[in-house]
């Protein structure tokens, strides 16, 4: 769905695009916004900037324009890579958003030659109806868990390992 501008299920137009510099602010607000309520781990204006090409933005082309949805895809190496930072403003919740978000991000994955894609998450059935699946944490290389040493709950970790073999 990247660059397109579809029509969703409630007759909201969107596009989904590679994130640019002008779109720090809403990620950094919209992603904050749900790391104060524990749901997604937050993210500083500079780690912003730095891995800005890792984003994908979803705007809203009517109405209430501007970003309404944020996913990234972090590569780890080779083989792996994984999905961060998934957040879709709550009113525009339940329109698929999410799900569009995240198959621009799974695109970005196939193209680059990515073989799974993971995710550490509170919300683990809405990734095991694209396909992921539960793994044990102890699974994953060490490598990924650099983020967590920023994270409130380390390390006590209660989020849900899945991953999608591409």
């Amino acid at each position: 769905m990247t660059g397109k501008d579809p029509a969703n299920s409630q007759g909201n137009s969107m596009l989904i695009r590679k994130a640019t510099l002008k779109d720090v602010g809403a990620i950094h607000h919209l992603l904050n916004h749900f790391a104060d309520k524990g749901l997604l781990l937050g993210r500083s204006m500079s780690e912003l900037y730095d891995h800005i090409r890792d984003f994908h933005v979803l705007e809203v082309t009517e109405g209430d324009r501007g970003v309404a949805g944020v996913c990234g895809l972090g590569i780890c190496w080779e083989d792996l890579a994984e999905i961060k930072s998934l957040a879709v403003a709550e009113k525009y919740q339940a329109r698929g958003f999410g799900r569009a978000l995240l198959s621009a991000c799974l695109d970005e994955a196939v193209a680059l030659g990515i073989k799974n894609v993971f995710t550490l998450t509170y919300v683990p059935g809405f990734f095991q109806k694209a396909g992921f699946q539960v793994v044990e944490k102890s699974r994953l290389p060490h490598k990924v868990w650099a983020d967590c040493l920023k994270c409130p709950k380390f390390p006590d970790c209660d989020e849900t390992a899945l991953i999608k073999e591409l």
